[in-house]
């Protein structure tokens, strides 16, 4: 798997400072809380006054590689405290990064939260925590995660996923594959393209797993207006109930998948995003030391109003009863 081959853009000294500036104004304003509902208010006002350089740097993804990593932030190791040993201590740890990741994000489309992850917030904090060493969700560690499509089980799921990196003191890679650097056959993507299977939700959404509705069978493979597109995610896709074509067709495209992942290893004040359409996401595996030095990264999650990147029978699925809210709706 090549190492750390991503496009990148460089946002320049006085983009960074203009930035940093206008999250620490905001957080002064309402009371250091990156949570605030009237922060939350302000913030598209304040996306949009945003100077053109730091627009063009978050232009949509324009590349086949589907994604792109954002440079120049720095991260003070000491202000930001500790590695939290679980999102839900984390509070307000970063807080500035939180506003900056906000920004970034509304530059670029709509930030949504989920009502019933990381209690409904707009960024969380992506960290390993003990008890969850082998799950396949953000706090585990001792496992491959495996490559997958955000919130694949779900119809209303980003566009763009935003990762940034706080600390990463171990190089522990996110690895990202495209599907349209992938070589597959008119066979496969045909059968692929069938609604066969339904993706469940993970182990992140325990409400949603108990969700009496019949799991809607789903296309893995779907081909846009802007060409193909992908929704996937085989830790949670019963593929024993498949023909035993579309089982060989999905291994085919799992191993194309690998054959073209990369892994890129983020520094701290990297950001990273990812076309939630095309590209694949996971981890290596590492060994949490739960010492407040682990690796630490904060997310959100981007719609894009008007895309035209999903099969239109989407919008009848009941998405096992999860709600995700936009934040300025």
């Amino acid at each position: 798997m090549p190492s750390g081959i991503a496009p990148a853009r460089l946002l320049d000294p006085d983009s960074v400072a203009e930035l940093t500036a206008a999250a620490r104004t905001l957080l002064t304003s309402f009371d250091g809380s990156p949570t605030s509902p009237g922060l939350l208010a302000r913030v598209p006002a304040v996306a949009a006054s945003l100077s053109d350089s730091i627009h063009h740097a978050c232009r949509p993804v324009d590349t086949a590689d589907g994604l792109f990593v954002l440079r120049g932030l720095p991260v003070d190791d000491e202000a930001i405290g500790p590695t939290p040993g679980h999102w839900s201590t984390a509070g307000d740890a970063g807080a500035v990064y939180d506003v900056i990741l906000l920004l970034l994000s509304t530059v670029m489309g709509t930030p949504i939260a989920w009502e019933g992850q990381q209690d409904g917030r707009f960024v969380h904090n992506i960290v390993p925590s003990p008890g969850h060493e082998e799950e396949q969700t953000g706090a585990s560690s001792s496992v491959l995660l495996s490559p997958h499509t955000e919130d694949a089980f779900h119809p209303g799921r980003a566009h763009l996923l935003v990762l940034g990196c706080m600390r990463n003191p171990d190089s522990v890679a996110t690895t990202a594959a495209g599907i349209r650097q992938t070589q597959l056959s008119d066979e496969d993507v045909e059968l692929l393209s069938r609604p066969v299977l339904p993706i469940l939700p993970d182990d992140a959404y325990e409400e949603a797993q108990g969700y009496e509705g019949e799991p809607p069978p789903v296309p893995t493979l779907w081909e846009s207006d802007e060409g193909l597109t992908l929704r996937f995610d085989p830790a949670y896709t019963p593929l024993d109930r498949a023909p035993e074509d579309h089982r060989e067709a999905y291994a085919r495209l799992e191993d194309e998948l690998a054959r073209v992942s990369v892994a890129v290893s983020l520094r701290p004040g990297e950001v990273l995003v990812v076309d939630n359409d095309l590209v694949v996401h996971g981890r290596v595996p590492f060994k949490a030391r739960y010492d407040g030095t682990d690796r630490w990264l904060k997310r959100s999650s981007v719609r894009v109003q008007g895309r035209q990147t999903r099969p239109p029978a989407e919008k009848a699925e009941h998405g096992y009863g999860q709600a995700a809210v936009e934040a300025f709706a």
